[in-house]
Parts: C-alpha cells; structure tokens; sequence
C-alpha cells in the first residue's frame, strides 16, 4: 500500500518478507540476559517490565511528538512531511532500520487515519518507540479493518458519521504516521508546548492529542 490514494489494501505480498524479522543476535542475547537477570534475582520481571513501558509511553513517542510539533508550526515542513515522510523525519535525526521507508497522512475535519499491520506488528519505531501490546494483538489487527468506528470508539474516540475513516495497513516496506489535527486553542504555544500535547496514540490514531488544559 505505497499510494496515499489506495488507502484499504490489506493484501501482504505473501512471498516472506512482510513476516516478523528473525530476532537478531543483539535481541537474543537481551532476552538471554534479561532471563538470567531475574533467574538470579537481580531484577523483576515487573521492574523490567516498568523500563519497557517508560520507552513506549514517553522517550519513543517524544520522537514522533517532535514531528508532529514542527508540522504544526512549520507549514513548509509540514509539506515536505507528507510529500516525503523519510527524508522529512530525518532532518529531525530520527531514523533507523524499522521507519526506512515512513509514509505521513494527515487526518482532517473530513478524515481520520488508523494504522495497523495486519499480518504481524511492523510499527515505526523511530519516531513511536516499542509497540504498545494491544497494537501487536490479534483481535485489534483484525477487528480495526473490519470494524475501524467499534474499535476507536473502544479507545474513546468517537468521530462524527461524516468523517471518512481509513485504515493503513503497514508493511515491512512501508510504514505509516498519523499527523493528527493540532488542538484547538494552542496559537500562543511553542513546538515544544505542543509536542507535549501529540499522545503515542494520536500518532496511531487510536487517540487525538490532548488539549492544552490537559497537557
């Protein structure tokens, strides 16, 4: 699904390479570490688990934040972004393996965007950090093609019936970045004000970004 227009492939190329990478040997020898670790008792599994969530929920999606603040800011950036998502990510410094090749789709009054992998959990990781669980999920990759308005009213976002929505399926090729609308009442706010107010999930669009009262 490389074309902005095509927006509801969701058919993989079946030929292998759209399937989760095999773990590299720095990832096995992490796992192998962490299980060591907790077998001696030197940390919890909890405590691990809290180092993993910080990375999901705050440093990576800080990355896409950043984005999504100087599109908000910077009309000719903006443009770029969604003209050539890689190149314009990674004039901020962010890129990497998982977002070689990052596609941008803005959600307006008339449109939201919601992504998904539907075959295993390919994420952009530059700019969003580790994959949240419900993302990688069989029920959320299935039911969010099938029944998009059920699933983000379940995330609490509920969109008028005018606004088309549209699902972005990603590949190991391609993957997607929601530009979400900027809140209303933040003309006064600097990037870094309003890079505070991008949520992970308004990036994925399961989530809008916060209002500036609730920042």
């Amino acid at each position: 699904m490389h074309d902005h227009d095509h927006h509801h492939d969701h058919d993989h190329d079946h030929d292998g390479h759209h399937h989760p990478r095999p773990a590299s040997a720095e990832e096995l020898r992490a796992r192998a570490l962490e299980a060591l670790l907790v077998e001696k008792g030197i940390v919890t599994s909890d405590a691990i688990d809290a180092v993993i969530d910080r990375y999901v929920n705050d440093v990576g999606p800080q990355n896409g934040a950043r984005v999504v603040a100087r599109a908000w800011t910077d009309p000719a950036y903006r443009e770029r972004l969604l003209a050539d998502g890689t190149a314009a990510i990674g004039e901020l410094g962010f890129a990497g393996d998982e977002g070689d090749t990052m596609v941008v789709v803005e959600n307006t009054p008339a449109v939201h965007n919601v992504i998904v992998c539907t075959l295993c959990s390919c994420y952009p990781w530059p700019v969003l950090g580790l994959p949240p669980t419900w993302y990688k999920s069989a029920p959320y990759r299935a039911r969010v093609v099938a029944e998009p308005r059920a699933v983000l009213g379940e995330f609490g976002v509920e969109l008028p019936d005018e606004v088309e929505v549209r699902v972005w399926d990603s590949t190991a090729e391609v993957r997607y970045l929601v530009l979400p609308m900027r809140p209303a009442g933040t003309d006064g706010l600097d990037e870094e004000a309003l890079a505070a107010l991008v949520t992970r999930d308004s990036m994925i669009g399961t989530g809008l970004p916060l209002a500036p009262a609730a920042a």
